[in-house]
């Protein structure tokens, strides 16, 4: 909140510096050491030693020019060099409350990205296996950035590059023809396929031909052996019949669904490209890049012919810089991959190009239960779908334990056990891996996103049928600790949004929401909001619609619905 207005304070007199002596200099505007001193504190030296006037004169010009800027400032009291501020703290509140229900849901826009492009690359769910849980961290940390780079302003585009091509659909072949039974198959499609993909694995253990066999298969699809594409598009088509039913439950939609399948005929435009450039070297019948004595040559064509998939990549990177012109591409993809993305940013370079810096790898760590990573090929995979709709159950077993009578309880309980799973997720700094604890996640109290869903409900149910008038408050109260403390969590929603824009972090805006959370339950209890006099209850009913409308929007950032009830 003050931090704003020493934002102000220093573009305004650079500005009016630049205007009038055409001349640039860098104010700082800091807070004194001393609080007795004031708020704000403006260091007058590199204005005198700029201009060449006389201290007294550059501080009264200086101090006449703030006045002029319209800030809720009770007091300018220079000291020597120093122009030190005392905010108006009752003033400043009740400023930020009438701005945020002035503005509701474009309280805390953005510029910062104005006229910038950023493509994401996420969810990406391999065609063939069932939707897991250990998908769900690329999905909705893609999805809230993709909201969140909006809210500050950018041009976004995601883009769902499904793994719908590679030697895994080799693996499904040989299985299919050796194991599989089509009017079996189509009773479960997704669980059917999933069991014959294990079932591969198993026997590859004991017969390592099986695997010889896979990429054959798979080198019969990139030959377009019509049997095998036949057979890659029908596992391809039920396959994603599952993943539409976990975005639609989501309520999470994508600008492109162009997988590796996609880049198949861009392929051999970018080998060549290396080829011309004398960058791609034979190694065992195989086609490599050297990258350096610092990390792993590139593998760009097997042996056989067949393509990989830092291939596809390089291909799909190129294509997108050209159709959507990115400023930023950002990659969401495990810990895991970090090498793989290292090399793609040294192979763009080595080729003459200068966008390697714009290539972010937003990592994230593994979901874990009981501390073990979940592997289709072992058959231990925890379907994302099954744990959605047992979050949905013990949301409604709760919210009809506490609201029998709560209309719409199926639809609220979809909303509050989306929630928790989502904010269970994204709570959590995206670097580390994470203890899957579904019966935690799901409670309405605690670090949770149901707890901050019902927080939100608590408010409108205090606002409900209530009329207020803003412009007859009580602004004194804003001098109140516990008053100006959540007036302070308000106003630090802007800041926090670009700061989550910046570090690529939906966990910095869960953290936000709970302290904002916390503060206003704190603030409910010491206060009665709906009281006799109607000042101070016009000043309640303000700040705590203020409040809601930020943990709404802060809510919708992740991916999550607000409720009215709950």
């Amino acid at each position: 909140m003050i931090n704003q207005i020493k934002s102000l304070i220093k573009n305004n007199l650079e500005k009016y510096y630049k205007e009038k002596y055409n001349v640039e200099i860098t104010i700082v505007v800091e807070e004194p050491k001393n609080s007795n001193m004031g708020d704000i504190s403006i260091p007058m030296f590199s204005v005198v030693k700029t201009l060449k006037k006389p201290m007294p004169s550059i501080i009264e010009e200086a101090k006449e020019v703030i006045l002029g800027f319209d800030l809720p400032i009770l007091e300018i009291n220079p000291i020597n060099a120093f122009i030190n501020i005392f905010v108006d703290k009752s003033k400043l509140a009740y400023q930020i409350i009438k701005n945020v229900i002035n503005e509701e849901q474009n309280y805390g826009n953005s510029d910062i990205g104005k006229g910038k492009n950023v493509t994401l690359d996420y969810s990406s769910p391999n065609i063939a296996k069932s939707f897991s849980i250990g998908h769900l961290r690329s999905t909705m940390i893609g999805n809230s950035l993709k909201l969140i780079l909006k809210k500050c302003g950018y041009n976004t585009y995601s883009i769902n590059y499904l793994g719908d091509w590679g030697t895994q659909f080799g693996k499904m072949i040989v299985a299919y023809k050796k194991w599989g039974n089509y009017d079996e198959i189509m009773k479960d499609p997704i669980n059917n396929l999933t069991a014959l993909y294990v079932k591969f694995n198993e026997e590859a253990l004991n017969d390592p031909t099986l695997d010889d066999e896979a990429r054959e298969a798979f080198r019969q699809m990139e030959l377009k052996n019509q049997e095998y594409l036949d057979l890659w598009k029908w596992i391809r088509d039920e396959s994603l019949k599952e993943s539409k039913q976990i975005y639609d439950l989501l309520e999470i939609d994508f600008d492109s669904y162009n997988g590796e399948a996609f880049y198949n005929d861009k392929m051999d435009e970018v080998i060549n490209e290396l080829e011309q450039k004398g960058l791609l070297k034979e190694d065992d019948g195989a086609k490599i890049v050297d990258l350096g004595d610092d990390m792993p040559p590139a593998l760009i064509k097997r042996s056989d012919g067949g393509s990989l998939y830092i291939t596809r990549d390089l291909a799909a990177v190129f294509y997108r810089k050209k159709e959507y012109k990115f400023d930023k591409i950002l990659y969401v993809v495990g810990n895991e991959q970090k090498l793989h993305f290292e090399q793609l940013k040294r192979l763009i370079t080595k080729m003459g190009y200068d966008f390697a810096d714009e290539v972010n790898h937003v990592n994230f760590g593994l979901y874990l239960t009981n501390g073990k990573k979940a592997s289709t090929r072992k058959g231990n995979v925890t379907k994302l779908i099954d744990v959605l709709n047992t979050a949905i159950k013990l949301a409604y077993d709760q919210i009809d334990a506490k609201n029998p009578d709560l209309e719409n309880k199926e639809e609220i309980a979809k909303y509050v056990g989306i929630a928790a799973i989502v904010f269970g997720d994204l709570k959590n700094y995206r670097g580390l891996d994470v203890e899957f604890n579904l019966e935690q996640s799901v409670k309405f109290e605690g670090q949770t996103g149901p707890y901050l869903q019902y927080t939100s409900v608590r408010i409108a149910s205090i606002l409900k049928d209530k009329t207020f008038d803003i412009s007859n408050c009580d602004t004194s109260l804003f001098e109140k600790p516990h008053y100006f403390e959540l007036v302070k969590e308000v106003a630090a929603f802007k800041t926090t949004i670009e700061r989550a824009s910046i570090e690529l972090a939906p966990s910095v805006i869960c953290k936000y929401l709970l302290n904002l959370a916390q503060s206003f339950n704190k603030f409910y209890s010491i206060e009665k909001i709906n009281v006799e006099d109607e000042k101070i209850r016009n000043t309640n009913f303000a700040l705590a619609k203020s409040v809601r409308i930020v943990l709404n929007e802060g809510l919708r950032l992740l991916g999550i619905h607000y409720l009215d009830e709950m």
